[in-house]
């Protein structure tokens, strides 16, 4: 296939379409290419006047198929935690980045306990679905990716850089020391918290 795609180099014109005169081989002929596709390219957040709660909404939504296919391919999943769906934990997490007065999708935990579970949730659906594409194998590149190239990463920062100081402790302990890794935390040049 090689040899007849390089002498297509040496045709009159251009441009060439040209049939290869072999099949598939029977033993890939059963093979399933269901769900295969090229990495995920998220756009950067648009300058058309969305919130940031429908930019988190369709990134999720674009996320979408490379969990589902990270599912199916492990069996397991680790998002579960908050109790809600993606849509439901990406509204609540925007809103109250927003405004802290947001309502809770739940009211059986205190609101920096359901913070830190939906985050957990988000940044799980979102490390699950990158490790299931091509070349992201490395948690470092998936954790680079999450919180430096997504819109939940840019939540996660600005939840960081406005909750440290914050009166609640649960929040304020949650945005020091577990909502992002101090290595991320260093690339940037930010403050790390110690005890």
């Amino acid at each position: 296939m090689l040899r007849a795609c390089l002498d297509l180099l040496d045709a009159e014109s251009a441009p060439v379409l040209q049939d290869y005169p072999e099949d598939v081989p029977p033993e890939l002929a059963s093979v399933d290419f269901t769900g295969m596709s090229c990495p995920i390219e998220l756009p950067p957040p648009s300058s058309e006047g969305h919130g940031v709660a429908q930019e988190l909404l369709l990134e999720i939504r674009q996320v979408a198929p490379w969990y589902e296919l990270a599912v199916n391919q492990r069996g397991r999943t680790t998002v579960g935690i908050s109790d809600l769906n993606m849509e439901q934990a990406g509204r609540f997490l925007a809103g109250f980045i927003e405004d802290e007065t947001t309502p809770a999708p739940r009211t059986d935990m205190t609101m920096g306990r359901l913070l830190k579970f939906v985050c957990e949730d988000l940044k799980a659906y979102y490390s699950e679905a990158a490790s299931a594409q091509p070349g992201m194998s490395a948690s470092i590149a998936v954790e680079h990716w999450l919180f430096n190239e997504t819109v939940l990463g840019g939540l996660l920062w600005q939840l960081r850089n406005t909750r440290t100081e914050h009166e609640d402790d649960e929040t304020r302990y949650f945005a020091r020391r577990s909502l992002i890794p101090d290595r991320q935390i260093q690339y940037r040049g930010a403050k790390v918290y110690h005890s």
